[in-house]
């Protein structure tokens, strides 16, 4: 079901791939063979990988290890599960040896932090954890608000103060609570911070340095919400947030709603990060550990309708 969603969810990217790979088939020249293969890349929005892929393709044409213009599909769907990182051992969130793990999560507004906060909340609840959330984005009374509901709605206990408050003092609380409670994890909201805005991410070095002096080795994992539709311009929000705060892997929301999948295929590449989660919906169980053999099955499959949400 899962890949499925996947499958439905990269609709529009695959309809531009298939688009583009129709003129791979056939007796065509390299030039043209190569032509063709890169606009394939640039409507994925593949990113600056695009140049290296294209260099490959152009030797293995030559040596005549890619006989025919067909097999190139074959071949790049190879090349692109070489290149996508995923989880580790397909476990996005090891937990720490000592309770409570704590789970720092970054983002700029718009990105659909909020949702997938709640998203991960559910697949931690699925696992039978107890999980804590603490709303440490207190400049915006509707982050708070609606991280309120959603906790409400999942049976979460939330800790929060009151708008404007010290967002290190909520983590602080946060860490406390989660101690005293015995939570197994703790997830913490930060504001939706632009990357480029000094004084909001000088306040998020600061939460990551409160986390890790009321508990050892906390955050233990930091997560950066990444809204899929922006494509290639995800990747530099990724390389500005981890000059402020050890990230250790991302969440791609909105992958439902994107031409530009291909996105995904950058982020490991670029910027050394695995997408660990992938947001498929609006619904809390739209929500996936990304898996990289998955992802690519799902750019060029058509969708079996028989299966399909």
């Amino acid at each position: 079901m899962v890949f499925a969603r996947l499958q439905a969810g990269l609709k529009r990217t695959r309809n531009r791939i298939q688009h583009a790979m129709r003129r791979l088939s056939g007796d065509r020249s390299t030039a043209d063979t190569l032509d063709a293969l890169e606009e394939v890349l640039y409507t994925a929005d593949v990113g600056p990988i695009s140049a290296e892929l294209l260099t490959q393709a152009e030797a293995e044409l030559k040596a005549g290890r890619l006989a025919r213009p067909g097999e190139m599909e074959g071949w790049l769907r190879e090349r692109l599960l070489q290149t996508i990182q995923g989880p580790d051992a397909g476990d996005p969130l090891p937990l720490a040896q000592q309770a409570p793990t704590v789970v720092l999560v970054v983002g700029v507004n718009g990105a659909g932090k909020t949702t997938s906060i709640a998203k991960l909340v559910k697949w931690l609840q699925d696992r039978k954890l107890q999980v804590l959330v603490a709303a440490a984005d207190t400049y915006r009374a509707a982050a708070v608000e609606q991280l309120t509901i959603w906790c409400e709605r999942l049976g979460a206990d939330l800790i929060k103060s009151q708008h404007g408050a010290d967002p290190a003092a909520v983590a602080h609380d946060g860490v406390e609570a989660a101690l005293a409670r015995g939570a197994d994890v703790l997830v913490v909201d930060t504001a939706g911070r632009l990357h480029t805005q000094k004084n909001l991410m000088a306040e998020l070095e600061k939460i990551a340095r409160v986390l890790g002096r009321k508990l050892d080795g906390a955050p233990h994992h930091t997560l950066l919400v990444l809204d899929a539709t922006t494509g290639q311009n995800a990747i530099q929000q990724a390389r500005l947030f981890g000059q402020r705060v050890p990230l250790s892997g991302v969440i791609l929301s909105k992958l439902d709603g994107t031409a530009k999948g291909g996105a995904v295929i950058s982020v490991g590449r670029e910027i050394g990060l695995p997408v660990s989660f992938v947001g498929l919906g609006e619904s809390l169980d739209d929500f996936a550990v990304f898996q990289p053999a998955e992802f690519v099955d799902a750019l060029f499959d058509p969708v079996d309708h028989a299966t399909a949400p």
